[in-house]
């Protein structure tokens, strides 16, 4: 089992180094060594969140067409791949950027346009095929392994950025990004071989049939909408997911600038806040999947523990900057980041529970955009607080975090207290009556149809 649990989480390990290129490698690259200017870069890099509605439509497509019997596997595969290839032309279009060509800009909104797309695909299969091959009580324990693994993958990457590229050169650096294909798609193979299980042409044509009697008519973003539309507690979960990850990761944007600004740290200080939250959060990952190996704990449960708890933690982290407490901000950090843990572990096993058999894809690709909306949505608002109670001065800095961390306590509470009333056994009920009414709306166009041919 254990073996089988670490074979399941090298995928991310291909995830984990190609954003690990982006973020650490890239990112400092393009703004520093080729003066490309910061606001294009980060745009580039956020491009991936603005596309994850895609995950709908590949998550349908996965559904009703398998490839060779299988249907995550030659997706994840596939996106995979191509994801991989993208970057052996990174290097080049960012000299090119980096000197000013118009070509050379559109050609790098190209490439992250596709990557983003890619990622998209890459998200819905994966997390479809661990919701499909899991038993749901390990869920939580692979879950927690496998984000484990790509934090760890994270680590990895790094050292070997500095092995491979210890001075900047555009030689190193294409040297450094030729890496990627070789890793991702070796990774990805050996973690996918025989564990999906492969379907015969009779077991395919029941899967078709049971997927597309699963999701409302129309294309599958259509669709999507008018299952949130339909079903209440898809709406609710939809919502909670959205808001929940907006409030926990608000503050992801922000927390160095709060530290520069209201305890005056200097850059070197500032950079040891996100390696405390984010070691909370492993730690917070691995105790919570170590738990639920040896002890039936509800999703919902740990869920609202980590999310009550981040609530918490972010009137405390209110508290140590208003009072200008330096002592207790990396305690305080290290704390919230473990409650993260916490409710991420008890979240994504709550959303692939989430699901219906058969429409899986579909089910996790929505999940997957409540995701990337609460993602997006943070990075946006959290320069927009910053901009309009900070930097204009409305508000002293101290002030304006006690004010930002209230605010993200608060939503965190709302959805504390929409996952509270969450319904999983409604949900399959309103889940099947959609499939009964498309059964009966479908048998009465038979009918029509046998009528007027007679």
């Amino acid at each position: 089992m254990a073996l089988w649990t670490l074979r399941i989480a090298l995928p991310k390990v291909a995830v984990g180094w190609m954003f690990a290129l982006l973020t650490i490698d890239f990112n400092r690259v393009a703004i520093v060594e080729f003066g490309i200017a910061a606001i294009i870069v980060s745009s580039l890099l956020s491009i991936h969140y603005f596309l994850a509605p895609f995950q709908v439509v590949t998550g349908r497509i996965a559904d009703c067409h398998p490839v060779m019997g299988y249907r995550r596997s030659p997706y994840l595969l596939g996106a995979s791949a191509l994801a991989s290839l993208l970057f052996l032309a990174l290097p080049t279009v960012t000299i090119s950027m980096g000197g000013g060509s118009t070509g050379a800009m559109i050609a790098g909104v190209a490439l992250f346009v596709m990557f983003g797309l890619c990622m998209a695909v890459i998200a819905d299969s994966y997390h479809s095929l661990i919701a499909e091959i899991t038993e749901k009580q390990y869920r939580p324990t692979v879950i927690a392994v496998v984000w484990v693994v790509m934090i760890l993958s994270t680590i990895f990457s790094a050292i070997v950025m500095n092995a491979v590229q210890p001075e900047f050169s555009p030689e190193t650096m294409q040297r450094l990004y030729n890496l990627t294909p070789p890793i991702v798609i070796l990774s990805v193979v050996i973690g996918l071989v025989g564990v999906e299980r492969r379907m015969n042409a009779e077991e395919i044509q029941t899967a078709i049939n049971k997927a597309r009697s699963l999701a409302p008519a129309g294309n599958p973003l259509a669709s999507a909408a008018r299952l949130i539309s339909a079903n209440s507690e898809t709406r609710r979960f939809f919502i909670f997911i959205s808001l929940a990850i907006f409030a926990i990761f608000l503050q992801e944007n922000l927390i160095e600038v709060f530290g520069a600004e209201v305890f005056g740290m200097q850059v070197s200080e500032t950079r040891k806040l996100q390696p405390v939250w984010g070691g909370g959060i492993l730690l917070g990952m691995v105790l919570m999947g170590t738990i639920s190996a040896g002890f039936s704990v509800p999703k919902h449960i740990s869920t609202l523990i980590g999310c009550t708890g981040a609530g918490i933690g972010f009137v405390l982290l209110g508290y140590v900057g208003f009072f200008e407490l330096e002592n207790l901000l990396l305690p305080t950090l290290f704390y919230l980041g473990f409650c993260a843990g916490i409710f991420n572990v008890g979240a994504l096993a709550l959303m692939m529970d989430m699901t219906v058999e058969g429409a899986t894809g579909m089910y996790m690709g929505l999940w997957g955009v409540a995701q990337a909306a609460g993602m997006g949505l943070s990075a946006v608002v959290a320069g927009t607080l910053h901009t309009s109670l900070i930097a204009s001065g409305l508000m002293k800095a101290e002030v304006a975090y006690w004010a930002i961390f209230g605010l993200e306590s608060v939503l965190l509470i709302v959805a504390a207290a929409l996952l509270f009333g969450l319904k999983p056994d409604v949900f399959q009920a309103q889940a099947k009556s959609i499939r009964r009414n498309r059964s009966d709306t479908d048998d009465a166009m038979t009918g029509t149809l046998g009528v007027t041919s007679a």
